[in-house]
C-alpha cells in the first residue's frame, strides 16, 4: 500500500517539477527585458516570481530524490518469484515422440531419383 502511494506521490512530484523548469526563464532573458522584450510585467512581479519558482523547484528536487531513496529502499530487498523458465541451472525435460505419430525415416528424405534432372545446373 505505501509503495503504491509513493509511486503515485513521486510521479506527481515529477511532474510538477518539470514544468517548473519548463516555466522558468534563462539567465539571459533579463539582458532582453531591459531593451523592452515585454517579459518583465509577470504575475509575481519584477523579482518575485524567479524567487518563489527558485524556492518551489528547490523544495520539488529535494521532494523527488527523497522519494527516489526511499523507494529504492523499498524495492531493494524484494525477491522477485521467477519463472520455470527462468531458471538455468535444470534442464528442461526433453519429451521424446511417441511412435505411432513418428513418420517412417525413408518418407523424411526424398530418395536422389525423385530429384528431377533440370534443377541441376550443367
Amino acid at each position: 500500500m505505501l509503495y503504491q502511494v509513493l509511486i503515485i506521490v513521486y510521479l506527481i512530484v515529477a511532474l510538477a517539477l518539470i514544468g517548473l523548469v519548463l516555466i522558468q526563464q534563462g539567465k539571459g532573458a533579463d539582458m532582453g527585458a531591459s531593451f523592452g522584450a515585454g517579459s518583465s510585467a509577470t504575475i509575481f512581479g519584477s523579482s518575485g516570481s524567479g524567487n518563489f519558482l527558485t524556492r518551489a523547484t528547490t523544495w520539488l528536487a529535494i521532494a523527488f530524490f527523497g522519494i527516489s531513496l526511499v523507494l529504492g529502499n523499498l524495492t531493494a530487498n524484494q525477491i522477485k518469484s521467477g519463472d520455470e523458465f527462468d531458471d538455468l541451472s535444470v534442464p528442461a525435460a526433453i519429451e521424446e515422440p511417441a511412435e505411432s505419430s513418428a513418420m517412417p525415416a525413408n518418407e523424411d528424405v526424398p530418395a536422389s531419383d525423385d530429384i528431377p534432372d533440370s534443377d541441376v545446373p550443367n
